[in-house]
């Protein structure tokens, strides 16, 4: 369980407010969890807790999902301020 320190940090990183940084956001932890997992090869164990509870995250659509937005949750109200989100 001593790979899951490194994992485990990646599902508490908030999504950027501004929709136009969305998809460089999940770049950006997709190329880190491809990179963590060729370099540092966790174990099966640790591995499916991770793929676990970032299914049960974005299958509750809890807004942190950093694979996809959910078309039901609802922005912050400070993502409608046209100083945070450029037009």
């Amino acid at each position: 369980m001593y790979c899951l320190q490194w994992l485990l940090p990646v599902l508490l990183i908030p999504k950027p407010l501004n929709p136009a940084l969305w998809f460089s956001h999940s770049m950006f932890m997709g190329f880190y969890l491809l990179s963590f997992l060729l370099e540092r090869k966790p174990c099966t164990i640790c591995a499916l807790v991770f793929l676990a509870a970032l299914f049960l995250i974005c299958y509750s659509c809890w807004g942190n999902c950093f694979l996809y937005h959910c078309a039901g949750s609802q922005l912050p109200e400070s993502a409608h301020d046209p100083s945070i989100v450029g037009t």
